[in-house]
């Protein structure tokens, strides 16, 4: 053997064993970890760049420590014995982090993690916080359904595209720093008495909440192009004392304890405006500056006082209707009738049995079970304010 062949053998045998400790940090195909030793060769890698998806049958903990990036999706699914997922280094995912139906998992701890493209996290029982000790400040879809988790402390996004939240029945609070939802916005069946707060969001193309304990909105100046709307929750007043315009609908729906509503910026709403089947709110004298309502202004139940004063316009319907004494109410929307919408869609009575909306629903009720004849062909079920516009504007 020659001398040089003695001296490059221990060399080549060196340079092997390193290229076989190497990770492979890229593929083209989806990484399924099936083991504990698979987590911990993408711990190896700085950053990895291809899908990653947890076997359904891994048993192991998983452990990403070391790992800074992934350039893809890391998804989770159907695991019923996971209990642990953990990356102390982890900063961004690229892709989707989508967590489901993982029966046992109760720790996600990326303490870390600040940029997700996606975030999923649904059937996750035993999950009660987010371990993410940073803040995840970007993720522009945010998906979080039936877990339990107690707050959402952990995210905090500045923009996103969707944020839906519904029946997570442990959580407590939802509050976000978030200034614009681009495409919707949606709680909707969590914890009844769940406080959400929204202190810094200025517009939403689309909100709606559903079963809250309480409402806030202190920033919130537009929505556009689409609605706003409150069902059956518990909150006792709501103010949006900056929103000037709705493009779509408002629509305050089955709302037990309501009894105070404050819109005082509110000039315009696009589409229809109803307030129904709130039991405890009897006097509605909140919207001074209402002037245009491009649908319905829809107004039913136990009322004894209605005011908007500025209103002019009201396109498709006026319905006013309640079970108790308006007072002089109907005296100022009389006058203005000829603005209201044409006379044959106009109705303003008080002291009826049964208070009904624009769309043959109810607001209260009695024995007899009579009230205002609506002057329109509609079925005696609620059409939804996307149908009564349709029908209303013919």
């Amino acid at each position: 053997m020659s001398p040089l062949t003695r001296l490059a053998l221990p060399a080549l045998a060196v340079l092997g064993a390193v290229y076989a400790q190497t990770p492979t940090c890229s593929r083209d195909d989806t990484f399924t970890v099936q083991n504990s030793g698979d987590a911990t060769s993408l711990g190896e890698c700085d950053t990895y760049t291809g899908n990653v998806e947890i076997s359904s049958d891994l048993t192991d903990d998983i452990i990403l420590d070391g790992l800074q990036e992934l350039k893809g999706d890391f998804v989770i699914s159907g695991n019923s014995a996971l209990q642990r997922i953990s990356g102390n280094s982890l900063e961004t995912i690229t892709g989707k982090l989508q967590v489901d139906n993982v029966q046992n998992l109760a720790s996600l701890a990326f303490p870390k993690l600040t940029e997700l493209g996606q975030l999923t996290l649904q059937g996750l029982p035993n999950l009660r916080q987010l371990e993410f000790t940073s803040q995840v400040t970007k993720c522009p879809k945010i998906d979080i359904q039936n877990t339990d988790l107690q707050d959402l402390n952990g995210i905090n996004v500045d923009k996103a595209e969707s944020i839906f939240i519904a029946n997570n029945k442990g959580i407590g609070n939802i509050t976000m720093d978030v200034t614009n939802v681009t495409d919707f916005l949606t709680l909707s069946f969590n914890n009844e008495e769940v406080d959400v707060s929204f202190p810094k969001l200025l517009q939403s193309k689309n909100a709606t909440f559903r079963a809250c304990g309480s409402i806030s909105l202190p920033a919130l100046s537009k929505i556009a192009p689409g609605s706003l709307g409150v069902y059956d929750s518990k909150l006792e007043s709501l103010a949006c004392p900056n929103l000037t315009s709705i493009a779509q609908d408002l629509t305050l729906n089955t709302n037990s304890a309501l009894a105070n509503i404050s819109f005082p910026e509110l000039t315009k709403v696009g589409a229809s405006l109803q307030i129904a089947n709130n039991t405890q709110l009897h006097k509605i004298d909140g919207f001074p500056k209402l002037a245009e309502v491009g649908a319905a202004l829809d107004m039913s139940g136990d009322l004894t006082e209605v005011s908007t004063p500025s209103i002019d316009f009201v396109k498709g319907v006026f319905n006013l209707q309640s079970t108790n004494d308006l007072g002089n109410t109907c005296d100022f929307y009389d006058k203005k009738k000829s603005d209201l919408g044409p006379s044959s869609k106009y109705v303003c009575k008080g002291k009826l049995d049964e208070a009904r909306t624009a769309g043959g629903g109810t607001s209260g009720s009695s024995e007899n079970k009579t009230g205002a004849a609506f002057p329109l062909h509609v079925q005696p079920t609620y059409l939804g304010l996307a149908g009564l516009a349709a029908v209303l504007l013919v």
